[in-house]
């Protein structure tokens, strides 16, 4: 089904565009709804669309040959993935559903038309993938250069909003974010209790000092 022009004044590719601009572009966007679990993309497989979230988290992720999975990002409401893979014309990683998701589907013909008749989005979508390859070159960093305690203190700030919502992370996918094993995080936790940055409380991670997580991550 076509989609509220509410949504895409959310969406960064369609910042500054006018009521009647968002109109036209709706009508090539489409709705569906994912269980969790579910695979939205394939490693290797050709890609024809750009996704964006409406509700939920997609892990995008990078598989090796004997199973270990890297995280590369969790996309939340308002973001987009698959940008890249749908001008490279092939996924380099996969995707899917952390959660019951809704996706708005926007295929590549029509983002390449829209691109055409709508500048400002070819501007905006330079952002988007400039704060794209920032976000890989932060994870880089990370893996080369950061201890593992460093990677974990990161990973809860990054998913801890401004409200202080407690990451909801188990510890395998902190670990595949961080590019280490289960048993490192959960040591890195129970280090980063007894700077008393966080407190455990039984499946939950509670913040409970920002700046010490923030000196520990630097």
């Amino acid at each position: 089904m076509a989609i509220q022009t509410d949504f895409l004044k959310t969406i960064p590719y369609f910042t500054g565009l006018e009521d009647e601009e968002l109109a036209a572009i709706a009508k090539f966007v489409t709705e569906r709804k994912l269980e969790r679990g579910s695979i939205i993309e394939s490693e290797e497989e050709e890609a024809r669309v750009v996704h964006f979230v409406g509700a939920g988290v997609v892990k995008v992720f990078k598989s090796s040959a004997d199973g270990k999975e890297q995280i590369l990002n969790l996309v939340r409401p308002g973001e987009s993935f698959n940008d890249v893979p749908v001008f490279s014309g092939r996924n380099r990683t996969g995707a899917q559903a952390m959660s019951p998701v809704t996706l708005y589907d926007l295929q590549k013909a029509d983002l390449n038309l829209i691109l055409k008749k709508h500048p400002p989005v070819a501007t905006n979508l330079i952002q988007v993938l400039s704060e794209r390859v920032e976000q890989l070159m932060t994870l880089v960093e990370d893996l080369s250069f950061r201890p593992v305690v460093g990677r974990v203190a990161r990973i809860l700030l990054e998913q801890a909003d401004g409200l202080n919502r407690n990451p909801r992370l188990t510890q395998q996918e902190m670990a595949a974010m961080a590019g280490t094993a289960r048993e490192m995080v959960g040591r890195s936790l129970k280090a980063l209790e007894e700077e008393g940055a966080i407190k455990l409380d039984r499946h939950l991670i509670i913040i409970k000092n920002k700046k010490e997580l923030r000196e520990i991550a630097r």
